[in-house]
């Protein structure tokens, strides 16, 4: 089981200017170039950049998510600078649950050489998510940055480049999408596998995943062939706690004119309407997303995507069962999901792993990575609650 965070709440290390700016080959327009961030890929695709908040000197871990309408910060960096959000009296969805939306007003955040000011931050809890990745998350950007500027997001070389707003010639190769964008761009994708389907989607680059569909949009559309292989159950983590989910495969899904085949998608009860169905059937999250090299131009309505390097990578089709995280200092498994194959060998929750086949590295996105293997049984060795170690050898299997 492949850890799973989405981002959703529906509220609507910087570089210098290249010498050769007039060169640069992307075909954005070298006179409006502002700024350039380099930026981490956490495993799902995920992109972490560096930030500073208001005058405050420490620099801090921001998602960059375009499922994310507006800013928001950890509410344990927000007790490290001793900030006090007010309560409003507006609610937030989650996948998992609401709850009343705390605000911080006319803060700043400055991202590579450019500074967004006046900005209204929502506090939330993202203990969770910093779990997940094995680093510690301070907040998320999305809306409230995107929507000020023309962006380039090159995943090839991990930079993104900022440019004021305007018209663009975008170069070859790629192919223009056309989202609604009303705090979250949502474009149309193509369905095929017991039909052929035509739906809108969340574009959202904050979820560790290929795509998200509501039970509802399935059941009502019956898009999937009653003969495929029957679901696997799993977790996905979120706003509000964590939600049973199914994960199974789609035969087919198209984005303009790029087609991929047998992709995994998650299935849940969205009992709190985060994918706002019927207008829409799910998201498209960014392990899908990031096969392609994006420039972002809300002010236009408009999306480029251009194919990269990870155009081609293969899917994750693994299935251990288990969710990991970072806790307190340790990495321990978070979830076992009955008679899977981390349950069946013998994986229990708040076993603390020591090494997987013999790495004793303690990186959480590492571990996650092992944990995909399939092939050889994998070897995790734990320590039991009751302070005994153990050797636990588990067979990875395939959803597909």
């Amino acid at each position: 089981m492949r850890t799973l965070y989405l981002i959703l709440t529906l509220l609507i290390g910087v570089a210098s200017l290249p010498a050769n700016a007039q060169d640069l080959d992307n075909g954005l327009p070298a006179k409006r170039y502002l700024s350039t961030l380099r930026f981490q890929v956490l495993n799902g695709g995920i992109i972490l950049g560096r930030v500073k908040l208001n005058n405050f000197p420490d620099s801090l871990n921001f998602i960059f998510d375009t499922g994310c309408g507006g800013a928001s910060l950890d509410s344990t960096t927000c007790q490290h600078f001793k900030l006090t959000p007010a309560l409003s009296p507006n609610m937030i969805r989650g996948i998992a649950g609401t709850c009343h939306q705390r605000i911080l007003q006319d803060m700043s955040l400055a991202i590579g050489g450019v500074t967004l000011d006046s900005l209204l931050m929502q506090v939330n809890d993202y203990d969770i998510l910093s779990s997940v990745y094995g680093v510690k998350i301070d907040g998320i950007i999305g809306y409230s940055f995107f929507s000020r500027y023309l962006v380039w997001v090159n995943y090839d070389s991990s930079m993104m480049e900022i440019y004021t707003k305007g018209p663009v010639k975008y170069p070859k190769g790629g192919f223009l999408l056309h989202p609604r964008v009303f705090g979250l761009p949502m474009l149309q994708g193509k369905l095929a596998d017991a039909r052929n389907i035509n739906s809108r989607f969340y574009f959202d680059t904050g979820a560790g995943l290929c795509l998200l569909f509501s039970s509802e949009f399935t059941s009502d559309s019956a898009v999937f062939s009653p003969r495929r292989k029957k679901p696997v159950p799993t977790q996905g983590a979120g706003l509000g706690g964590k939600a049973d989910m199914q994960l199974t495969i789609l035969k087919k899904f198209s984005l303009g004119p790029f087609h991929f085949r047998e992709i995994p998608t998650y299935v849940f009860d969205d009992s709190y309407d985060v994918t706002s169905y019927p207008q829409l059937g799910g998201l498209i999250g960014n392990d899908l997303l990031r096969r392609f090299n994006l420039i972002v131009n809300y002010a236009r309505s408009e999306i480029y995507i251009t194919p990269n390097d990870n155009y081609r990578q293969p899917f994750d089709y693994s299935y251990s069962g288990v969710n990991i995280g970072l806790i307190d200092g340790q990495i321990l498994v978070t979830d076992v999901m009955p008679g899977s194959p981390g349950y069946l060998a013998g994986l229990r929750e708040g076993d603390i792993i020591l090494a997987i086949d013999g790495k004793a590295n303690q990186d959480v996105q590492t571990y996650q990575n092992m944990l995909k293997a399939m092939g050889p049984k994998v070897k995790v060795r734990v320590r039991r609650s009751n302070g005994e170690d153990a050797l636990v050898a588990v067979k990875i299997s395939s959803i597909l």
